[in-house]
């Protein structure tokens, strides 16, 4: 690993050089980058190739009947990512999601037990580009969430247009996800029986912006509803922490100032999705690509924040809980950093 990872530093350095993948390398590096491109295939294709399956046989063939029902399913189906979603444990517990996580390697470090008797809002910092240890961890059984944290059932939470787009809705759901309306998340997080969580990535779209290598930049000092909804679910909230989130994907330059910059938060402000342009490796070479670099992602989840139930909590209560959260996620980052990070960056908030 310590090889294939050096090539991939040293790549980004030599401008105009492709440096090509041995052709020693082991068949289980090679299975896990292929889990790698099954992982991103369905994001990549699936929201346009839903709609195009479903014009084409409405269309162009003889078999219009399939889109219709599956049309029908859709306005039937739409509130299903608001009340809890619709997993398939099977799904979770491919072995392909074993080598995705292998391929960085992910890891999952728990610090503190989670009672099951409890609902959870567990908090993962920092966004990246894709959030990819909360979707391994917490989307799949690719680090054994479930046994790690026995008796819980956590849901990962996506925007809700997601779940507009045909059969990339279904995909999603089946991994567990659910959508981030305010609406879901109290009705995960209200359930009395408890056994409950949920996974929000509080920065957004906008934090995605920040996200080079090297860096700890989170967007997080005016996001309170997470509070507020925890207030109102009695819920109790988990800082997440990932160290190497951002370490996976490069991204065009856009400082502060620059025109790309400009153009995002135009666009973002506009859209809600921030037009991040990220690079990586390729299939058979480490220069350029989509794909993710073979970064470690250590995901370290802190230890539980009590919050009192309170369904119209004043504005003093959730600044104060606001605090006390960033207090503590600090401190996780902090205590870790040595550990997982090997490096003196800063924690930025913003």
């Amino acid at each position: 690993m310590a090889k294939e990872n050096s090539k991939q530093n040293s790549s980004t350095a030599k401008k105009g050089v492709i440096e090509f993948a041995p052709l020693d390398i082991p068949w289980s590096r090679r299975l896990e980058t292929f889990a790698v491109l099954i992982w991103f295939f369905p994001f990549c294709v699936f929201p346009s190739f839903g709609l195009f399956v479903l014009i084409y046989l409405l269309y162009c063939t003889n078999y219009g009947w399939i889109s219709l029902v599956y049309i029908i399913w859709l306005i039937y189906d739409r509130n299903t990512c608001t009340e809890g979603g619709r997993r398939f444990e099977f799904v979770r517990r491919l072995k392909v999601w074993k080598r995705l996580s292998d391929y960085f390697p992910i890891r999952l470090i728990k610090t503190s037990e989670l009672d099951p008797s409890k609902n959870y809002l567990l908090v993962y910092h920092p966004h990246g580009i894709l959030s990819l240890g909360a979707l391994v961890n917490f989307g799949t059984e690719g680090t054994n969430v479930s046994d790690v944290f026995q008796g819980l059932k956590i849901s990962f939470l996506t925007l809700r247009a997601n779940f507009n787009v045909p059969l990339f809705r279904e995909y999603i759901m089946a991994l567990g996800g659910c959508s981030v309306d305010k609406g879901s998340m109290v009705h995960i997080l209200s359930r009395r029986s408890g056994g409950n969580g949920a996974i929000l990535v509080a920065g957004g779209a906008r934090e995605a912006l920040y996200s080079q290598p090297n860096t700890q930049i989170l967007y997080l000092k005016n996001r309170k509803g997470f509070v507020k909804v925890a207030i109102q679910t009695g819920a109790s909230l988990v800082p997440v922490f990932a160290f190497g989130e951002t370490d996976i994907f490069l991204q065009v330059d856009n400082t502060e100032g620059s025109m790309l910059r400009k153009f995002q938060k135009k666009f973002l402000s506009i859209t809600g999705v921030a037009p991040v342009l990220p690079f990586g490796r390729g299939i058979f070479q480490y220069t350029f690509g989509l794909l993710p670099l073979r970064k470690p992602i250590t995901t370290v989840v802190g230890a539980p924040i009590s919050v009192e139930k309170k369904l119209e909590p004043s504005q003093e209560e959730i600044d104060s809980l606001h605090e006390k959260y960033i207090d503590a996620l600090t401190k996780l980052f902090y205590t870790h950093r040595e550990k997982y990070d090997n490096s003196d960056v800063e924690l930025t908030i913003l």
